[in-house]
């Protein structure tokens, strides 16, 4: 199985905090976040890891090179920002299945992978996002979901209980043939769209988005007796 971690983001809100590496840089109980998300890929033996780098990553490609755990590690370089959409549209080309796991590099949803590709092959849809039930946010987005079906998407705001858009897909990559432009939003461009079948895959494994410094912190006493 081959997967695609978005790696470029520049961690704006952590800047104070974390300021000499990209966000799935950021160390972790010592190690990167993004040594976590690996060993979860790993634990589904993922043979191949497409990491789509921007800012500073050279700090990202001298820490894994080639490989990781046995896993082949690629990188895709931008050299501007391509946004979400354009940055896994370019990594796409580095891959050679049909059906890609897409996840970013600064969540970790500790999430089934081969019963989230179980899911993606028998509903056969173009896109499966990985969903989880929240309580008391606002940071997310809410997805509406009907016979396991996305049928609306909302837009961030307080929210008392919701499901939201975990950040991690499962996406036959043929949706991008018909996508001529170079920078543009997954979300905005693809999700949020719904002119593709999107279906939603729940789970109620640990998440965390070490975006903001709460979360960073948090993620030091969630993470501390991982290997």
């Amino acid at each position: 199985m081959e997967a695609i971690v978005l790696a470029g983001g520049f961690g704006t809100r952590l800047s104070h905090i974390v300021s000499d590496v990209p966000k799935p840089m950021a160390l972790v109980n010592g190690k990167p976040f993004l040594v976590y998300i690996l060993n979860h890929l790993k634990e589904y033996n993922f043979k191949k890891v497409v990491l789509a780098v921007g800012y500073k990553s050279d700090s990202i490609k001298n820490y894994f090179k080639n490989s990781y755990k046995d896993m082949e590690i690629i990188y895709s370089d931008e050299d501007t920002p391509l946004g979400t959409g354009g940055a896994i549209k370019k990594a796409l080309q580095k891959c050679n299945a049909n059906s890609i796991l897409i996840t970013n590099g600064d969540t970790f949803f500790d999430v089934n992978l081969a019963g989230m590709k179980t899911f993606h092959n028998i509903h056969n849809g173009c896109i499966t996002i990985a969903v989880k039930t929240m309580y008391h946010y606002d940071r997310y987005g809410s997805v509406i979901v009907k016979d396991n079906k996305v049928i609306k998407f909302i837009e961030k705001k307080e929210t008392e209980q919701g499901i939201i858009n975990a950040g991690m897909y499962y996406i036959n990559k043929q949706i991008f043939c018909d996508i001529n432009n170079e920078c543009f939003s997954f979300e905005k461009m693809i999700l949020e769209s719904l002119k593709y079948d999107i279906y939603a895959f729940e789970s109620n494994g640990y998440f965390i988005d070490i975006g903001i410094p709460e979360d960073y912190y948090r993620a030091q006493k969630d993470f501390a007796n991982e290997r």
